[in-house]
């Protein structure tokens, strides 16, 4: 595995920006352009702390060309970040694998306005493994099972398993639910991005998504139902349990996408990954791994 020019701080890993053709007259110029969400102010400070370099690790000052294919790394940080009340648990761990059980509201990765009120972040501060990396993601929203790779040179049998559909997951989710009503065993769909960047709808075509369904359990209006993904398409178990008429407890995107703002700690998305099962490519044994969460039944009125 190839050293990054910037080591990894506080549990985050430098990014990287490729710079692409162009007449900039400065790298510094590029990205207060490139990004432009960044106070000019901030690049400065980074720059003059020595935290934006080039890959060979020489640093980049404020006067430095614009060099096209470079590639440029730097700290990305936040002045100020939402702090997330909710920990999670590490159920299983060996030299390859790392298995955790996540909160709701806490982000797999740093994005957006979240960087250290990440899983990936909080893993690599408390258990100091520098390599580690998720080898799938689930919502934000979505609580339950992880899996984490620990070393490099193991990581490409553990991603095989999600690339050729190797590994069961069983989710559950709280919808609602009319007594006498059908449940398909199984939605088949085709997903694409919707006109609005957080969404994913179904369109005309064939089939890339599918979902077998299970009913649990049902009462006082509500059902909960076991959810196994064929498929990993983004949002795809929200999408598919809308479609159906069984929009998800507290969905803030599906049906009907919700004005932004502040996370309600005390209404989480009722989705929950429970379970994943797979043979373990490197050690040959049988894994099965469950989330020691629960869904919130709705209290009767």
């Amino acid at each position: 595995m190839t050293a990054l020019p910037l080591p990894v701080r506080d549990g985050v890993g430098p990014s990287c920006v490729a710079l692409p053709a162009g007449d900039w007259p400065t790298i510094a110029e590029f990205l207060v352009q490139r990004f432009a969400a960044i106070p000019r102010t901030t690049w400065e400070a980074r720059i003059e702390a020595g935290d934006v370099v080039d890959e060979a690790g020489v640093r980049v000052t404020r006067t430095r060309p614009y060099q096209p294919r470079l590639r440029v790394y730097y700290y990305r940080a936040l002045e100020s970040e939402p702090v997330i009340p909710f920990d999670e648990q590490v159920l299983y761990r060996d030299a390859h694998l790392l298995v955790v059980d996540k909160p709701h509201f806490l982000p797999v990765t740093p994005v957006g306005k979240y960087v250290q009120q990440s899983l990936l972040v909080r893993l690599k501060r408390k258990l100091g493994l520098e390599h580690l990396a998720p080898l799938h993601r689930i919502d934000r929203e979505t609580a339950g099972i992880v899996l984490f790779s620990v070393l490099p040179a193991s990581r490409g049998p553990y991603s095989a398993l999600f690339a050729d559909r190797a590994i069961h997951k069983r989710y559950e989710a709280i919808v609602p639910w009319q007594p006498g009503r059908a449940l398909p065993a199984t939605r088949r769909s085709r997903l694409a991005p919707d006109d609005h960047f957080m969404r994913m709808t179904e369109v005309a075509g064939e089939p890339n998504a599918e979902t077998h369904f299970e009913l649990l359990d049902a009462h006082d209006g509500w059902a909960r139902l076991g959810l196994s993904p064929v498929t990993g398409r983004r949002h795809q178990l929200r999408v598919h349990c809308a479609a159906l008429g069984m929009p998800i407890r507290n969905d803030a995107i599906y049906p009907a996408l919700l004005p932004e703002g502040s996370d309600d700690f005390d209404r989480p998305l009722q989705l929950l990954a429970r379970e994943v099962a797979f043979l373990d490519p490197v050690t040959g044994a049988e894994r099965r791994f469950a989330s020691l969460r629960s869904l919130a039944w709705p209290v009767p009125t």
